[in-house]
């Protein structure tokens, strides 16, 4: 059987210079290619599906030092002693919750947890509802909103014996809007401290 003939092709015949010339033009379009990279990109990105955040203009929460709160403290002044903000009934617009007591130079005066809302025009905030009445003796040691949920730690008092000082139960408390009201959603966990 016959070859076709074929031209003798000298350059088609690898040297070793020819692999270093390869490997010297390969790392200068690697190193050339590092230094002249794109510009970042600049197409907005969607937001992933979820529940909502936050509205789509910024609106402020109410402020809990313009409110007047049911507390009865006589001479004294309220102490807005916590605070946190977030959508809670998702409506868009936020709601604040406060952890409030009456400003007692001595003592430790129980703590009562509102839920503070303002209309659109921005008037003064209101008090819409209260999650913990301070005739029920809880200290409010930790406040946030979390995913539409006011989440509470409260310090709190086993019997009525127990004296103002010395708090002997902790509950973690959450509550969350359902049907037109603030519901708790957890069942109280109280231990002893």
């Amino acid at each position: 059987m016959q070859h076709p003939a074929v031209p003798d092709l000298s350059h088609t015949h690898t040297r070793p210079i020819h692999w270093v010339a390869t490997a010297t033009a390969v790392a200068a379009v690697v190193a050339l290619s590092s230094v002249l990279q794109p510009d970042a990109a600049t197409a907005a990105q969607s937001p992933a599906p979820g529940p909502k955040s936050a509205p789509a203009q910024h609106i402020a929460p109410p402020d809990p030092a313009t409110a007047a709160f049911p507390l009865d403290c006589g001479p004294v002044k309220t102490l807005v002693r916590k605070q946190a903000s977030g959508d809670l009934d998702g409506d868009g617009r936020p709601e604040t919750v406060a952890a409030v007591r009456c400003e007692a130079p001595m003592g430790t005066p129980p703590d009562g947890v509102y839920v503070l809302t303002q209309d659109a025009d921005g008037g003064k905030p209101r008090v819409v509802a209260t999650l913990v009445d301070p005739k029920d003796r809880h200290t409010v040691t930790e406040l946030s909103v979390r995913d539409g949920a006011v989440r509470a730690t409260l310090l709190g008092y086993s019997t009525a014996d127990v004296p103002s000082c010395c708090p002997d139960v902790t509950d973690h408390a959450k509550w969350q809007w359902k049907n037109g009201a603030f519901v708790s959603d957890t069942p109280s966990q109280a231990r002893t401290v």
